[in-house]
């Protein structure tokens, strides 16, 4: 049980995770070493999928659908708000 609930965990660190370096490359102009990894990184989430006990595909990827929102909002808030934090605070200091 708990290994399915820390692949959940995995699985869900690793798409996010790997989307948000890709965004960050496209969208924020970061280094194109930022896009490989987190290419690199979504192809991990896809392996890791695949170690689930559960029967079939579409049980698998429904399961992580709510696990993925759940860490999509953790991640706003432990991620990108700390940046836009940290970018405020940079931007009121040069002021």
């Amino acid at each position: 049980m708990i290994y399915g609930y820390l692949l959940f965990l995995l699985a869900g660190l690793a798409e996010v995770g790997g989307g948000y370096l890709i965004w960050m490359w496209l969208r924020e102009g970061k280094p194109a070493y930022w896009g490989l990894i987190g290419g690199f990184t979504l192809a991990i989430y896809g392996v890791i999928a695949t170690f689930q006990s559960f029967p079939t595909f579409g049980r698998v990827y429904a399961a992580y659908g709510g696990v993925f929102i759940m860490i999509s909002i953790l991640w706003e808030l432990g991620v990108e708000i700390k940046l836009l934090i940290c970018m405020t605070l940079l931007e009121l200091s040069s002021v």
